[in-house]
């Protein structure tokens, strides 16, 4: 450890106290002035901020009394249902990632013609300004890639003449542009790294203006650029299933408020990322697989269904892996019954499984899809039902198509973008004021004291409970 790094852990070690106790606030003034912690009410339904026209998160029905009942989950984009969507394309045998983004971008579905022209719309935006790879993104490479792309994203920023022009059409270019561009920046900034810090072989595979988006991710990952039908088409469906899921999520709602303040799209773009990197959010497909690679260690006969249940039942009670009290990957913040994109996805995941030789852990996935809701329902007082969400199968897929843990969540970023760059429009054509919520202060005033009368730093985190004084204005 350097004398600098041994400076900053003991000043940190020094004022952690005072600073945890300093900014702790009392659970119970929450309940006593209403404060819906996480925007959302007890039953965990979130507050309404804003209206959309992009998707639809349907969990509860109503009964004739007025009643609300859970049902099994279903989500539509642009007023069809996911279910549709899916079917058609794979029906015609097509890739469906562009005629979806054409979707939720412009409202409608494409005909023959709209289609073609917007394949070669996103072809043509493949294209990376001169040296960007060299000077930009394997220049001071990370293993966290989320981060690498945050950088990719705001340094293009620079490339851009128009970059602060929020114009609609601007911006749909601007949106277009990083569209087309997110796989690449991302997947060679995970060959960056894995050149720079794992001693490994460094390849750059240029995208193939002929392919799909899910197939030109495949060829540029892996170094003889080959793959199956079956691993596009999966891949495929996995990025239209996370394309969009409502206004309310996080970095969608990140999206819309940085929005809100006339930021330009790049730092929107940016915000969004820095949000979605989060374990709680985008990054919880990578926990389930931890998670399963800590039951594997753990649990002797992994085909014996009790043994298993004893396992979940460690990881409810604290007692196993991360003893975080989790069952990742089971769960939602809306649905309860079932999560329609892991309903959708599941057929597949079997079907690549199949292919890859590797049916005893899918079997052993839902098995746990089955068990876990009843060991959560025994161990845990829950205000509803829990069910796999689409996160507990998209870790699996991913591993099975030789998709490093490192890009699990910038490839959620590859397909959430068209989400974000639709809220973004919407937010910017129909709303003119900036996102601004209050807060509730208990900040209580106190008497100044000169530097020679300090004695040491000291709080009473009490009084703010006791005195509750309300402050007058607000700043900006």
């Amino acid at each position: 450890m350097s004398s600098y790094e041994k400076m900053m852990n003991d000043f940190a070690d020094k004022y952690r106290k005072v600073c945890v106790d300093n900014n702790s606030i009392d659970a119970e003034l929450f309940e006593q002035y209403g404060v819906k912690r996480g925007l959302r009410d007890k039953n965990g339904k979130g507050v309404l901020s804003g209206i959309t026209n992009i998707s639809l998160i349907k969990a509860t029905d109503e009964d004739e009394d007025g009643h609300v009942i859970p049902c099994d989950g279903q989500l539509y984009y642009r007023g069809y249902n996911i279910y549709d969507l899916t079917r058609g394309f794979r029906e015609d045998k097509r890739y469906g990632f562009e005629e979806i983004t054409f979707l939720l971008l412009f409202g409608e579905l494409p005909n023959r013609q709209d289609l073609k022209e917007f394949h070669e719309i996103l072809a043509k935006n493949r294209r990376l300004p001169t040296n960007f790879v060299r000077d930009v993104i394997m220049k001071a490479p990370s293993h966290d890639i989320m981060n690498s792309l945050t950088k990719s994203v705001l340094t293009l920023a620079s490339y851009d003449d128009n970059v602060t022009d929020n114009d609609v059409d601007n911006v749909l270019r601007q949106c277009l542009l990083l569209i087309s561009v997110f796989p690449m920046m991302a997947v060679y900034g995970y060959h960056a790294y894995n050149h720079y810090e794992c001693d490994e072989s460094f390849y750059i595979h240029r995208p193939d203006d002929n392919l799909s988006a899910a197939e030109n991710i495949l060829r540029m990952l892996r170094p003889d650029k080959s793959y199956t039908e079956t691993e596009a088409k999966v891949l495929d469906l996995a990025l239209v299933l996370h394309m969009e899921h409502g206004g309310g999520n996080n970095s969608t709602f990140t999206t819309r408020v940085v929005t809100s303040s006339g930021s330009d799209t790049y730092s929107v773009i940016a915000a969004a990322l820095s949000s979605l990197k989060g374990p709680k959010h985008g990054g919880a497909n990578i926990k389930v697989v931890q998670m399963m690679q800590d039951l594997r260690e753990n649990v002797e006969d992994t085909t014996d269904e009790e043994q298993v249940r004893d396992y979940l039942r460690k990881l409810v009670r604290r007692e196993a892996f991360d003893r975080r009290g989790l069952i990742y990957g089971m769960g939602h913040a809306v649905y309860s019954i079932s999560d329609p994109r892991a309903r959708a996805f599941k057929q597949f995941v079997q079907m690549l499984a199949e292919e890859k030789n590797r049916r005893e852990e899918f079997e052993l996935y839902s098995m746990i899809e089955r068990v876990a809701p009843e060991v959560i329902g025994e161990e845990c007082a829950i205000y509803k039902g829990v069910s796999a969400n689409v996160d507990f199968y998209s870790g699996f897929v991913y591993s099975m198509l030789g998709i490093p843990e490192e890009l699990f969540t910038p490839i959620f970023a590859m397909a959430r973008i068209v989400g974000w760059s639709a809220h973004r429009m919407e937010e910017l054509i129909n709303v003119d004021k900036i996102i601004r919520p209050a807060y509730k202060s208990i900040m209580v005033p106190k008497v100044y004291e000169s530097l020679r009368d300090r004695s040491t730093l000291r709080i009473d985190t009490r009084q703010a409970k006791e005195l509750q004084i309300p402050m007058k204005g607000e700043s900006c």
